[in-house]
């Protein structure tokens, strides 16, 4: 297996509305769908769609909801086999609102209720023999173990670090391809920029690279040896939710691929910009040669 995934796993409901509404007033949306989410659930699929194998490992609940998320992996050629389905429990849902004025989206989630997971011996196999781990912070207990057995068998560790959980330094201990926002760079560093926020979270915590997403400036990766700057390119913005994910999904693939962090860093963010030019973050995901070619036509050669 090229990629296996530990994280949140979301049914979506997306609605596009013009605008956000006034509190307490009403407003008919455009148009309303249900999606697959969650950050590395999501990156999975988008690894998927971009050539890799690709299994998730996890737990969903016996509800509408736990059904959807089953079927939809699924559809996108995602190895369900290492999931386990819990009954009598919620599964973790959002309503998402797409707002057409600002392009940009409004989250309300609800995580449900089921238990913690912990790896069974099948889960703990399938990562000692993957090319590369994804995670996102949930699920964290699972997480770190999985990243120690990542670690023992040469299983890279990609982490979306997104939300500064309790505990992720445990975590970031074990990463090898550590992918921040902003946001976590410079809160979890005090740093005042993402350059130095870079070179710090490499300083204490050793992986081979750390990449911190500026959304729409781009974002920056240090090496150990060389801060780079790597763009955003152009896209007319119909949808941005998931646009991280599949950014997240599109390093993988490219590093599981051979690629050079750098090289990866543009491969993401050429994906990261398709992406948004359609609604739903894992329907809209580019293959890899429609990714390619967008990155040609805007001056990069993979």
């Amino acid at each position: 297996m090229d990629v296996v995934a530990i994280g949140a796993c979301v049914m979506d409901t997306l609605y596009n509305i013009p605008r956000y509404p006034a509190e307490d007033s009403k407003l008919r949306a455009t148009g309303s769908k249900p999606a697959g989410g969650g950050p590395a659930a999501t990156g999975l699929v988008a690894a998927r769609k971009l050539g890799c194998s690709a299994a998730f490992i996890g737990t969903l609940a016996d509800d509408s909801g736990g059904a959807f998320l089953k079927n939809d992996f699924e559809k996108y050629g995602v190895d369900t086999s290492l999931i386990e389905v819990k009954k009598g429990y919620r599964s973790f849902t959002s309503v998402i609102w797409l707002s057409a004025d600002t392009t940009s989206r409004t989250c309300v989630f609800d995580k449900g209720d089921l238990p913690a997971l912990v790896l069974n011996d099948r889960q703990k196999e399938a990562i000692s023999w993957a090319k590369l781990l994804m995670v996102d912070g949930n699920e964290l207990d699972a997480a770190v173990e999985a990243a120690k057995i990542a670690r023992k068998s040469g299983t890279a560790v990609l982490y979306d670090c997104g939300g500064l959980y309790d505990g992720v330094e445990r975590l970031l201990a074990y990463t090898d391809i550590m992918i921040p926002s902003e946001e976590f760079a410079l809160r979890s560093t005090g740093c005042s920029d993402a350059e130095e926020a870079a070179v710090r979270l490499f300083e204490l915590y050793h992986p081979r690279t750390v990449v911190v997403t500026c959304g729409k400036r781009g974002g920056v990766m240090y090496d150990g040896r060389r801060a780079v700057r790597y763009p955003i390119y152009p896209a007319e913005v119909v949808d941005s939710n998931g646009a991280g994910d599949v950014f997240h999904g599109a390093f993988a693939a490219a590093a599981v691929r051979g690629c050079g962090y750098e090289k990866c860093c543009h491969f993401a963010s050429a994906a990261a910009a398709v992406k948004c030019k359609g609604i739903g973050a894992r329907e809209s995901a580019p293959d890899f040669e429609t990714t390619k070619v967008f990155l040609k036509e805007n001056g990069y050669e993979l």
